[in-house]
């Protein structure tokens, strides 16, 4: 005996039962936006009834943070291509924002037309606050890290932000010296004082002096009337002098004096002024050596040689740059209220790969450069600095850079639509307007194995 074929109206039934049972929200919209049906997780994480959903505008439900800008149902009803575990923010009926991942699909009637998208999301209200504690644990004063060595730093630093021995801070260029020093201050007894900050290497060997200890009125011939120098303006409190390495031979004595005694006089002045100041110096240079060459006090470095911080290059704790890239995507979004989500796994392997001479200061630059490009809510290789792509030529002729700069451009292009894809080749090939053959050519020529 054959089984009784399911009329339409049953199927709509148990398709709604089935929505209703599950813990993701549900819900689908027609070819003009207008919602078409909710399921009840979708009126528990929004505090929208369906009655009241169905016949709006998505974006008058969700009122997402991207709703306008880069609409996932939108983008999906345009180009046919889902989304996957798109992390947003929306607003339920109480105006409290939720972190929701989103999903969307095309929506096709039984004759294959398409007639509208649907969309599925999952409340990460629980996961959001999960991260926020684990975040804690990689963030300390805005230093943001998970690796040993500056774990290492950062378990001693409230000690030496507790005393009132002078410290130097030693580190290349970018590594995020000033940072430190900001945090020192914070953690000491002297937080409410100012912290002021100098870089001895941006001043002329005619101006440090008199911008260090001040001057007084007719001191030389432009002295009009009396100016307090950093030490001043640091009284009570904290003076970061950065790159200290580069101060002159007669700075330096005077410095000496400062770190001994305490007291200074200001140019032109017969008097002598008490110094309540904490000193933190860094520098980029090898004050060891310097001094072996003379240019440097023997007797200055083991006065600023107390307490030494050495800060590991960001080479040698790759583990920091995921983190590192998350937090500037981050501070980025705020700033340009843009929806940037991810970054591509062809764009993180060369973000990965790069040597970083210019340390963190380095990849702060690049992921703002691959904001100004990326207009949608993945940064992808098409979005970063060009001389990150070609780092792995340097050395080669100017052609041979070109060249070398094309093929990396290439492969991350072909990595990128696999990823998209899930290692299908045909639909890769497809939306590259390749052949699979050609597509399989190139693949084994820049060793990709499909994901």
């Amino acid at each position: 005996m054959k089984a009784k074929k399911q009329l339409p109206e049953e199927d709509r039934c148990l398709t709604r039962l089935i929505l209703d049972s599950i813990a993701d929200g549900v819900f689908t919209v027609d070819q003009e936006g207008r919602i078409t049906s909710f399921n009840r997780a979708a009126e528990q994480i929004t505090g929208v009834s369906k009655k009241e959903a169905i016949g709006q505008y998505c974006h008058e439900i969700f009122r997402a943070n991207i709703c306008f800008d880069a609409c996932p149902l939108k983008h999906t009803a345009r180009t046919s291509e889902s989304i996957i575990n798109l992390e947003v923010n929306i607003l339920n009926q109480q105006n409290q924002e939720i972190p929701i991942s989103v999903s969307t699909a095309i929506l096709k009637d039984p004759k294959g037309r398409v007639v509208g998208a649907v969309e599925t999301f999952r409340d990460l209200s629980l996961i959001a606050e999960l991260r926020k504690e684990i975040s804690k644990g990689y963030t300390f004063q805005d230093i943001v890290s998970r690796s040993k060595a500056i774990a290492e730093l950062l378990r001693i630093l409230p000690d030496v932000a507790e005393s009132e021995a002078t410290i130097i801070i030693q580190g290349e260029s970018g590594t995020g010296k000033e940072l430190f020093a900001t945090a020192i201050h914070n953690l000491s007894s002297r937080k409410e004082g100012p912290l002021i900050k100098v870089n001895c290497g941006a001043l002329p060997e005619t101006l440090i002096e008199s911008e260090l200890f001040g001057y007084k009125k007719g001191a030389f011939t432009d002295a009009k009337r009396d100016k307090p120098g950093r030490f001043k303006q640091a009284e009570g409190g904290t003076l970061f002098l950065d790159e200290v390495g580069d101060l002159s031979k007669g700075t330096q004595v005077k410095f000496l004096r400062v770190l001994e005694q305490k007291e200074y006089e200001p140019l032109g002045s017969t008097l002598t002024e008490r110094a309540d100041v904490r000193i933190v110096a860094a520098t980029h240079r090898d004050l060891a050596s310097l001094v072996q060459r003379g240019d440097f006090r023997e007797d200055l470095f083991y006065r600023l040689n107390v307490m030494k911080l050495e800060i590991p290059p960001l080479r040698d704790r790759r583990e920091d740059i995921p983190l590192l890239i998350d937090h500037f995507i981050g501070k980025l979004n705020r700033k340009t209220g843009k929806q940037i989500r991810s970054v591509s796994k062809a764009a993180m392997r060369f973000m990965l790969e790069h040597s970083y001479p210019g340390n963190v200061r380095e990849l702060d630059n690049i992921i703002e450069h691959a904001f100004i490009l990326c207009k949608g809510i993945e940064i992808k290789v098409t979005h970063l600095p060009q001389y990150l792509l070609s780092s792995a030529g340097r050395g080669l002729s100017k052609e041979s850079v070109g060249i070398q700069r094309l093929e990396d451009l290439e492969k991350g292009v072909i990595l990128e639509t696999l990823e998209r894809h899930k290692g299908d080749r045909g639909r890769a090939a497809e939306e590259l307007r390749i052949h699979r053959s050609t597509l399989w050519r190139k693949m084994k020529k820049h060793g990709i194995e499909a994901p």
